[in-house]
């Protein structure tokens, strides 16, 4: 009985990972060592492009398009930032949206070098849904240690009902993906 709850288990799990996912390993794999390092766990990279969207190069939101739903505005400013980015110039290239994901989430993880140990990846991934500007003004004026996402950033936020809901629900649904993507 427990092999089969077992074997049901994992398939779920693996059946939850879009097929799509996998041609995209590679590439994911490159860049996430080449920017981050040897050895980097790229579980979190694959769930952010599974939130961002479901694998689809094509994606298209109101506000961003791509495999990592880039702006128009953030794709203009991080070609300026990477040459190899600039080279590319294209938010629908798969290559260009992987590197651009790693290498904007490295830019901002750098940032929050001060954030708690427990709540980088929460500042980091906030900022790259909503943009590190609004994060930056919702710490200030704090009365708790505004180094914590969890107790105390999350739950001040000065941008429309929308705005807060989607954006504080991000780093949530990035990490509770993860899981999906051990070992990927």
């Amino acid at each position: 009985m427990r092999f089969w709850l077992l074997l049901l288990c994992f398939s779920v799990s693996i059946s939850a990972q879009p097929r799509r996912a996998y041609q995209y390993r590679a590439d994911l794999k490159a860049q996430v060592e080449r920017i981050w390092g040897l050895g980097t766990d790229r579980s979190l990279f694959a769930a952010q492009l599974h939130q961002e969207s479901s694998w689809r190069p094509q994606a298209k939101s109101p506000w961003a398009e791509g495999l990592a739903q880039f702006t128009p505005d953030t794709a203009d400013w991080i070609n300026r930032l990477d040459s190899e980015l600039a080279a590319l110039r294209d938010v629908y290239n798969p290559k260009w949206a992987i590197r651009a994901l790693v290498f904007y989430d490295k830019f901002l993880w750098d940032r929050f070098d001060w954030a708690h140990a427990d709540s980088r990846w929460a500042f980091t991934l906030a900022s790259y849904n909503g943009g590190a500007g609004w994060i930056s003004r919702e710490r200030k004026g704090l009365e708790c240690d505004n180094t914590y996402w969890w107790c105390c950033v999350e739950l001040n936020c000065i941008r429309s009902e929308a705005a807060c809901k989607e954006n504080r629900n991000y780093p949530r649904k990035v990490l509770s993906l993860q899981s999906l993507y051990t070992g990927f």
